[in-house]
């Protein structure tokens, strides 16, 4: 199998030779054995090979076109494989086409100058306060534009290309190669139009003749209210510029909402955790929350036990694809036991031992203990200490 060079050096196949060369300096540094150790020579080695052919024209037109140009059979003609090995037996009749002058192959065309543009992924890193409430966030991009000199034309002087002269305008040329004894003539990529089949009589100087040229800007994207963990959004028409100035791709943008140090979301719910003096549990007491609406004052019911639940209604998180609708805050009750107590204390509650000699201790098996309760428990748990 082929080595995949652009893979290497993690670039994609449409990189620019620019992307190609930021790759390669950001890996060589990363991996040289001086630094990442003498276990990694052969991770140098192997990224310094990927830079060497992606750099030279003739080579990384090679590896486009699916050879392998440290395979001496695939250089020789064979042709080598793409991802997978050749598309379809068609393509192996093109290449029997190409050797015996088009008999039983069908004809390539050239490719066309105007291309489609790919998508492109961005991430993006919000606080729980933004997956609540929604708003506008700025999201860094990476993508091809069109090229603002030439609008994309690829010419300098806006002329129109013309049939390129090597190959008449098919796109590839025919190549003799011996293997063995036996002479063989493959159809390959013509080297002076890249296939294209036309050539740019004065190109751009700033794009090169692509129509297209890398940029770097800031994207603002406008989040929902309600949105989740791991929810990716399409941003139309806002991916890379084809070739020529082609139809843009989309932009995808994963969202990666941060953890909270108050709230922990379980769908449209925010709950946090309250430790309450245990008097203020027996007596009952008025409780402020900090939510991200502001404070709000709750009432804690006298006799409240641990582990109850106070619900605030409609200060959760927003519920996406409606609007004006959120879920609720829930409030964890936690009993809080001093550990020491001063005299005074200790006085008191020696009284209420005395008028409580009714209360026995009670044991009991709880059910719900021992197996696995779902995501929200494993929360609870991981806040309580259970």
């Amino acid at each position: 199998m082929a080595t995949d060079y652009y893979a290497v050096l993690g670039v994609s196949r449409d990189a620019s030779d620019d992307e190609i060369k930021q790759a390669y300096r950001k890996m060589a540094r990363k991996y040289h054995p001086d630094i990442a150790g003498p276990e990694y020579q052969e991770k140098f080695q192997e990224i310094n090979k990927a830079y060497e052919i992606l750099s030279d024209p003739e080579k990384k037109r090679m590896v486009d076109q699916g050879i392998d140009p440290e395979d001496p059979q695939a250089s020789a003609g064979f042709g080598g494989f793409s991802q997978g090995g050749y598309g379809s037996f068609a393509d192996i009749f093109d290449d029997l086409g190409g050797m015996f002058g088009g008999f039983g192959g069908r004809s390539r065309g050239p490719q066309p100058r105007v291309q489609p543009g790919s998508d492109v992924l961005a991430d993006l890193r919000i606080p729980l306060k933004v997956a609540v409430f929604g708003g506008v966030q700025e999201v860094q991009s990476r993508t091809y534009i069109t090229c603002p000199t030439c609008h994309g034309n690829g010419s300098a002087d806006g002329s129109q290309p013309v049939t390129c002269s090597v190959c008449k305008g098919t796109g590839f040329q025919q190549k003799v190669t011996r293997v063995l004894m036996t002479q063989m003539m493959t159809q390959v990529e013509c080297s002076n139009c890249h296939g294209f089949g036309t050539v740019i009589p004065h190109p751009c100087t700033q794009c090169g003749g692509s129509g297209r040229v890398a940029d770097e800007h800031v994207e603002k994207v406008n989040v929902p209210a309600g949105v989740q963990d791991g929810t990716r959004m399409r941003v139309a028409g806002r991916g890379n510029v084809g070739l020529g100035g082609g139809q843009p791709g989309d932009l995808y943008i994963d969202i990666h909402v941060a953890a909270d140090k108050q709230f922990v979301r379980v769908g449209n719910d925010l709950h946090c955790w309250v430790s309450v003096p245990m008097v203020w549990a027996a007596l009952g007491h008025e409780v402020t929350l900090s939510t991200f609406d502001g404070p709000q004052n709750v009432e804690l019911k006298p006799g409240t036990q641990p582990e109850e639940e106070i619900r605030v209604k409609g200060l959760g998180a927003g519920i996406l694809n409606s609007p004006g609708e959120r879920g609720d805050v829930v409030a964890h009750v936690q009993v809080k036991v001093p550990k020491k107590l001063n005299s005074a204390q200790r006085e008191a509650l020696e009284a209420f031992d005395k008028a409580s000699k009714s209360d026995k201790p009670e044991q009991f098996a709880r059910p719900d203990k021992g197996r696995d309760r779902g995501l929200f428990d494993h929360l609870k748990n991981m806040f309580t200490g259970e």
